[in-house]
């Protein structure tokens, strides 16, 4: 019947559309290097260029948001490097950055922490914010 087509075809179009204007179905569970607290320090010390450490979760939503936004991110700006840190499993690296609400933020330059980073999860406000900490002095770390 037309009824049930319509309803089939509406189906369809809202399963086609991404929550988020920066989602696609080819990356609903983006994945970054995982650092825990024993290689945490030394790996970003290796680490050339600007990198962000995303303190996050499992059963984090704002998480899940945060790595899809950074997963976008990373994708238009190959240069910037992106690491995870389990908050539960790491809780010595957790607290070592203060991090009360993930997720947490941090940005590294030049194998160096620069910055917590805080702005809202879109787009536009992460590209803002990571340039103006960048024309910023660097912050001591935590």
């Amino acid at each position: 019947s037309r009824s049930s087509d319509l309803n089939h075809r509406s189906r369809q179009t809202a399963a086609a559309v991404p929550p988020w204007p920066w989602q696609n179905h080819a990356m609903t569970h983006p994945s970054f290097p995982q650092l825990d607290q024993f290689e945490f320090h030394h790996r970003l010390a290796r680490t050339a260029g600007v990198a962000i450490v995303l303190f996050t979760s499992r059963g984090c939503a704002s998480c899940k948001a945060w790595k899809q936004l950074l997963a976008e991110y990373r994708r238009q700006h190959t240069e910037t490097l992106v690491f995870e840190v389990d908050a539960e499993r790491d809780l010595a690296l957790t607290r070592e950055f203060n991090v009360f609400h993930l997720p947490g933020l941090f940005l590294y330059v030049g194998g160096r922490y620069h910055c917590a980073l805080q702005c809202e999860a879109k787009p536009e406000a992460l590209h803002n914010a990571i340039t103006a900490a960048l024309a910023a002095p660097a912050h001591e770390p935590p």
